[in-house]
């Protein structure tokens, strides 16, 4: 056989360790997931240790938004063009040894210091991960299976944080939510220098676009530091509208810049697509309501119901486990024979009647009776949806461009996070203080006046979480086109990066959905 035709065959081969690689890309994912939530219940602990005031404690979380959801569009494209093993075996080092620095913390400066540094890590980590994926799974069938085990990672690593963090900081201490991060770590980088191979050829050779960096770096933190900003500072305030605003010009800059750079950070082509523009829009709404879900959920089972903080993780579990169960079982199996709307429309409207059974939530509601149903329904719908979105978030992008487009997918997800977090806290805590301010009058019992405005607040806002939760059932609906597995060449045809050696015809990505 001519060199050539050698070569072609064997690069078409699929990579005989491939299924190894998904349990160490799947480790390094659920470590970042799980550090989005299991430092908030370690925080009182924390807060009280390093003598962090009431104002500054939002900044634990905050320096690790930021710095997270401002990088990932930098991360993704640094990974198509160092490469996505190297930047994906950096972002694991790096995230450990900021996790360590937090775990010795001394001070708040410390603390906060490290936060960033492990946003800053996860920022290139995430999109190498989820850009490996695409490219090591090159039969759809499989590559859709792939994607069910990374969507019930991402899903549900939020809800094992929560439990993780509660048992670490009840029985050992705090700073074990940053120590347990290095186990995590050192594994997925002995696994990765082991049986993680980066196909050749797939790499972006373009040179950086450095006005991009700044202006989506600058965009994306302004837009998500003024969510942050409104949870405390409120809606109306000008801090919060200006960087609304700076957000806003910021952001509309990039977009100009790079529809006319030569080589943009981020391709139009990439977020044109109507399967994979669709994709972010629903993935980061649905994102909304998870998140602000959880939040109401552990606010209400600890101050109202009086959960420990380990019991409150256990509460979460049916929701990991149909997370897990939808995304292998159902969304992975159904694909095969359904189309991608076909999943995620009627995923995010299961998604929505779960969070449905919550806005019915009082002071005496029972765990099975109240709170298990819309868990687990909640599970299923998200399991069902993500599988295809997430699928769809890479689907027919150059390998050049996969870093990019999975940091799309990632930054989506992040400003979703962002978002419901400060919008629907906002929303409850208005709806608590109007419900007390109209009931004090005849309330002979403060404490359960208090209980009973809470649980209102949270009501109230968990009706916003239908109604976005149902927005992404509708965005799905109207902009996912795909229809049933099957592999195509990737168009390679579009202007924007110029030439790149990921441009022949074997150099084509298999697409899931098409």
């Amino acid at each position: 056989m001519p060199p050539t035709l050698a070569a072609n065959a064997e690069k078409a081969l699929p990579d005989p360790q491939r299924w190894k690689a998904l349990v160490f890309i799947s480790i390094a994912q659920l470590m970042v997931v799980l550090d989005a939530t299991i430092v908030n219940i370690a925080l009182p602990s924390a807060q009280q240790d390093l003598h962090i005031s009431d104002a500054n404690k939002q900044w634990v979380i905050t320096a690790y938004a930021l710095a997270f959801g401002g990088l990932l569009l930098f991360g993704g494209r640094v990974a198509d063009l160092w490469g996505r093993k190297r930047t994906f075996v950096t972002g694991l080092i790096g995230f450990a040894l900021a996790s360590a620095i937090g775990g010795f913390a001394g001070n708040e400066a410390t603390l906060l210091g490290a936060r960033a540094a492990q946003g800053a890590f996860g920022a290139l980590l995430a999109p190498a991960a989820l850009s490996l994926l695409a490219t090591t799974f090159t039969d759809a069938k499989e590559q859709i299976k792939a994607f069910g085990v990374f969507s019930a990672i991402a899903g549900g690593g939020g809800a094992v944080g929560l439990l993780l963090g509660g048992v670490l900081t009840e029985y050992l201490d705090w700073r074990w939510t940053f120590f347990a991060n290095i186990p995590f770590a050192v594994v997925a980088v002995l696994g990765a220098y082991l049986v993680i191979r980066e196909p050749e050829g797939s790499r972006n050779q373009s040179p950086l676009d450095i006005p991009g960096v700044v202006l989506s770096t600058l965009g994306l933190v302004s837009l998500v530091y003024g969510f942050t900003r409104a949870e405390s500072a409120g809606w109306s305030s000008i801090s919060t509208i200006g960087l609304f605003v700076a957000a806003a010009v910021l952001l509309a800059t990039f977009v100009a810049v790079e529809s006319k750079v030569r080589h943009p950070l981020l391709p139009m082509r990439v977020i044109a697509d109507r399967n994979r523009g669709g994709s972010y829009l629903s993935l980061g709404l649905a994102i909304i309501g998870i998140f602000g879900v959880s939040l109401f959920l552990t606010y209400y089972l600890q101050v109202i119901q009086g959960y420990s903080a380990v019991k409150t993780g256990l509460a979460f579990l049916p929701l990991v486990v149909a997370l897990i169960i939808a995304s292998t079982q159902i969304g992975a199996r159904l694909v095969n024979r359904l189309s991608a709307r076909a999943l995620m429309a009627p995923g995010y409207a299961v998604a929505a009647i779960g969070i449905l059974l919550f806005t019915q939530l009082d002071v005496d509601s029972s765990y099975a009776g109240g709170i298990l149903p819309g868990l687990v329904l909640l599970g299923l719908g998200l399991g069902t949806a993500f599988t295809p979105g997430i699928a769809l978030s890479t689907n027919g992008v150059e390998p050049r461009d996969a870093g990019v487009a999975s940091a799309m997918a990632n930054t989506s997800q992040q400003v979703g996070g962002a978002i419901g977090t400060a919008l629907l806290n906002t929303v409850a805590a208005t709806a608590t203080t109007d419900y007390l301010a109209s009931h004090v009058a005849g309330a002979s019992d403060a404490k359960l006046l208090q209980a009973q405005g809470l649980v209102h607040g949270y009501a109230h806002a968990t009706w916003w979480a239908v109604g976005i939760e149902a927005v992404a059932a509708v965005l799905a609906l109207i902009f996912v086109t795909a229809g049933r597995p099957g592999t195509v060449k990737v168009d390679s045809s579009e202007g924007g990066d110029g030439p790149s050696d990921a441009g022949s015809a074997q150099d084509s990505v298999p697409v899931v959905l098409h």
